[in-house]
């Protein structure tokens, strides 16, 4: 080679390498809990992002040689960790009305008289702006993937709510054809509105579209295997709701006179594509036919408990775990569990097993990490993307605060994340490269701008809604001096 072309070949080298340190971005010196097969605590690792993937892990000396000029998050004295997934959180219709829902009521009355009407006066503004809201929080308790389960009128517009706050999204649309419903409709008409939305919101982007069904026994068997039947085809997930309660066995019962997994494994649409929403009361076969055809659980701990849905006596969430099962965690709606808060989540679907255990060993806080990372990536069919601190996966990263007093002294990590519950302690947060929390902030919207029209559009809602919510406490106005109200 000439001297000539060596130098333009240095040149061209050069050029390249000021490329990559332009898109790359170093996240410094932080403990990092991988949830990598082997569970590996890194400690003092600096992790290496370049156009939104992890392309390193090493010494931070090393990784400024091999990217110099990178932007850097300092991570000294921090802990991080794979971003949390939450897969099962509706993100429309709660969000706007949230800790409303009296909790004196049943859970057939909270759906119907409450949720469904709000729902059924959603317009799409108030959908885009409660998928903000709803991701927003999310990621401020580092969570960097939702997965909405099927509840949404407008779904263009939540993805345009969770784009714009800039979390990992999976949204789905109403589904349901029994009669009488918002939105209801039939077979043929709610799958083709599936099938639009799937081809509008392609499943391979960082927000898209998966097939929901609302479930329960709101579903003709020729929607259920349609449903499944559509997501063989475009590649992606499906799911619905199933049994957080005893009253899908009975509708069951009336049905066809079989529980309600052993009515689906019948019609043939069990399998790993499937995420069934709740799967609180099982009996053995049904949970022998879910680990049979390796269908997931999305689990939600925090609904039922608001709920009373049974679920301390009934959950069968750890057996299935220890059994092999694919199970994630979800957070529910702003009227059941909420919170969009995994760590939370995890922290009773931990507690619950340790204290129903009979004679099987409880999860422990290690377990129910796992859940919220990298087996609730994979059970939504993201493993291969997120879930773990690993070379060649998308950097959906969480940093938190280890300097905070929830973190003084440091205990063992697992038990540290679960049991002490530091949500509060999110201090970054990174999706697919990009930060979108800064020192516990998201930077990505305006949320002086956001507050102001939640609480203009909660009023507006109510009100289409013909709901006048009744306060826990009685609200008097301010008094102004000589003691008469302002």
């Amino acid at each position: 080679m000439s001297i000539a072309a060596r130098s333009a070949s240095e040149e061209r080298s050069d050029r390249g390498s000021e490329q990559r340190a332009s898109r790359a971005l170093l996240v410094v010196d932080g403990d990092l809990v991988t949830m990598a097969p082997d569970r590996a605590v890194l400690e003092r690792t600096t992790v290496a992002v370049v156009d939104g993937a992890i392309a390193a892990l090493g010494p931070a000396a090393e990784l400024r040689a091999q990217f110099p000029g990178a932007t850097e998050i300092d991570a000294a004295g921090c802990v991080v960790t794979p971003g949390l997934v939450d897969a099962h959180q509706h993100t429309t219709g709660d969000p706007l009305v949230r800790s409303t829902i009296p909790d004196d009521i049943d859970s057939q009355q909270s759906i119907f008289d409450w949720a469904v009407p709000i729902h059924a006066a959603h317009e799409p503004a108030d959908d885009e702006l409660a998928a903000t809201l709803t991701a927003v929080e999310a990621l401020t308790n580092g969570v960097t993937t939702i997965a909405e389960p099927g509840t949404v009128a407008a779904p263009l517009s939540v993805a345009r709510g969770l784009s714009a706050a800039g979390i990992r999204g999976r949204v789905g649309t109403w589904g349901w054809d029994a009669p009488g419903l918002p939105w209801s409709g039939p077979a043929a008409e709610v799958l083709a509105r599936q099938e639009q939305l799937l081809a509008d919101l392609p499943p391979d982007g960082l927000v898209g579209a998966w097939v929901t069904l609302v479930g329960h026994d709101l579903a003709s068997d020729a929607l259920f295997a349609g449903a499944a039947a559509l997501a063989e085809r475009a590649d992606t997930q499906v799911t619905w709701h199933l049994s957080p309660s005893t009253d899908d066995g009975l509708a069951y019962a009336a049905r066809s006179g079989k529980r309600p997994v052993t009515h689906l494994a019948d019609l043939g649409v069990l399998g790993p594509r499937l995420v069934l929403g709740h799967a609180v009361h099982l009996d053995d076969d049904e949970l022998g036919a879910l680990l049979d055809t390796g269908t997931a659980i999305a689990v939600c701990p925090g609904a039922y408990l608001r709920l009373g849905q049974g679920y301390t006596g009934a959950s069968r969430h750890a057996e299935f775990l220890r059994s092999g099962g694919r199970l994630a965690l979800g957070c529910d709606s702003h009227n059941a569990g909420d919170t969009p808060d995994v760590l939370r989540a995890a922290w009773l679907l931990a507690g619950v097993s340790r204290d129903t255990a009979a004679g099987d060993p409880p999860l422990t806080a290690a377990d129910a990490f796992a859940v919220a990372t990298c087996a609730g990536a994979e059970a939504l069919g993201l493993g291969d993307l997120v879930g773990s601190i690993e070379v060649g996966k998308r950097a959906d990263l969480v940093v938190f605060d280890g300097t905070a007093p929830a973190w003084t002294p440091r205990g063992d990590l697992a038990l540290h994340l679960v049991w002490g519950a530091p949500s509060g302690t999110v201090r970054d947060v990174l999706v697919d490269g990009r930060p979108v929390v800064r020192d516990g902030r998201v930077t990505t919207v305006d949320l002086a701008a956001l507050r102001e029209e939640a609480t203009a559009r909660r009023a507006s809602l109510l009100r289409r809604a013909g709901i006048d919510p009744v306060p826990s406490w009685p609200v008097r106005p301010a008094l102004v001096p000589g003691g008469t109200p302002a």
